[in-house]
């Protein structure tokens, strides 16, 4: 398969590096408005600069990765729907849900794949916790714990630009969420507030928060986010069920432990998301290739992206009411 990449920045060289690691692709052009970065990318994977339009265009191109700024994503998943490519997007689609039906919409009409970027499914850890779960290893699902927390949080600057926590930092967790419940939740509580940084509340936002999510049958997820972890990069989940409990722990530096009479000592956490997420973002990348390469439905779907949004918005929603949401 040969990509053609849009958008230079941090998340495209990831997926730009991968792709062209991949033995069945070859990552053939790169489009960014920093012609540095574009230059700089396509030079190291043996790529050729081009411009968006020219990559959509150009009929020797399979697939597109889609690493833009958010505002640019459902414009470019059209269009390059449209012209018959497959379709790799960072999440989200959009922070309006009504326009990610539309685009939904373009790409069910010309037929083209595509995927969403939620990477946190293709984790190892994660995804082998999904898979007992779904196999029955603890009964049936009851109650689903997720805790995602990061370092430091981000400037007032790009949070004010976001879409909000709940849109930008908990959507990961609420896709996570449909992902090990197996079941849509239908009523969704919120509560947060700025405690890391005054600047964050000023801009309108909240660094930490919780919410409930509850599905029609009675299962429960919770879900725990702050954008400080004075210990690293925090990411864990539980799954509880009516035969037992399955979970994943934090991803250290190094398994090594240090064992005295003062207790034991082990390295810190991974702190950095590109580091912790290393795997997974080859995983998916791996994912997308062979359900396009075999002619299936790749995983994330649009559809997923849609239900993350929805509940995204009704999170922000019940937090800034106070009530719950409850979806139909």
């Amino acid at each position: 398969m040969r990509f053609g990449l849009l958008g230079a920045g941090r998340i495209g060289r990831i997926h730009g590096g991968n792709v062209a690691a991949h033995p069945k692709a070859e990552l053939a052009a790169v489009a960014d408005a920093d012609a540095k970065a574009a230059s700089a990318l396509a030079a190291e994977h043996g790529a050729r600069v081009a411009t968006i339009d020219e990559i959509v265009a150009d009929k020797s191109v399979d697939a597109v990765l889609i690493c833009t700024p958010t505002d640019m994503h459902a414009d470019l998943i059209e269009k390059a729907a449209e012209a018959g490519k497959a379709v790799f997007c960072e999440k989200p689609v959009d922070l309006d849900a009504g326009r990610i039906r539309r685009c939904l919409a373009v790409v069910a009409k010309a037929g083209t794949p595509l995927m969403i970027g939620f990477n946190r499914r293709f984790d190892p850890n994660f995804a082998a916790v999904q898979a007992r779960v779904a196999q029955g290893a603890v009964g049936d699902v009851e109650l689903v714990t997720i805790l995602s927390r990061d370092p430091a949080p981000p400037p007032a600057s790009y949070v004010a630009r976001s879409g909000g926590l709940f849109r930008d930092m908990m959507i990961h967790d609420l896709d996570m969420a449909r992902f090990l419940l197996g079941e849509e939740p239908m009523e969704v509580h919120a509560v947060g507030a700025a405690l890391v940084d005054k600047a964050i509340g000023e801009a309108g936002d909240v660094d930490t928060a919780a919410v409930l999510l509850k599905t029609a049958s009675g299962k429960i997820a919770q879900i725990s986010n702050s954008r400080r972890a004075a210990y690293g990069y925090d990411q864990r989940i539980e799954v509880h069920g009516s035969k037992g409990m399955a979970r994943a722990h934090n991803v250290h530096e190094t398994t090594v432990e240090i064992a005295t009479d003062k207790g034991f000592l082990a390295d810190p956490v991974q702190n950095f998301f590109l580091e912790r997420y290393a795997a997974a973002y080859r995983r998916e990348i791996e994912s997308f290739i062979d359900a396009v390469t075999r002619g299936v439905a790749p995983a994330p779907s649009g559809e997923d992206g849609l239900r993350a949004q929805i509940l995204a918005d009704a999170a922000t929603q019940a937090h800034r009411t106070g009530a719950a949401v409850r979806l139909s």
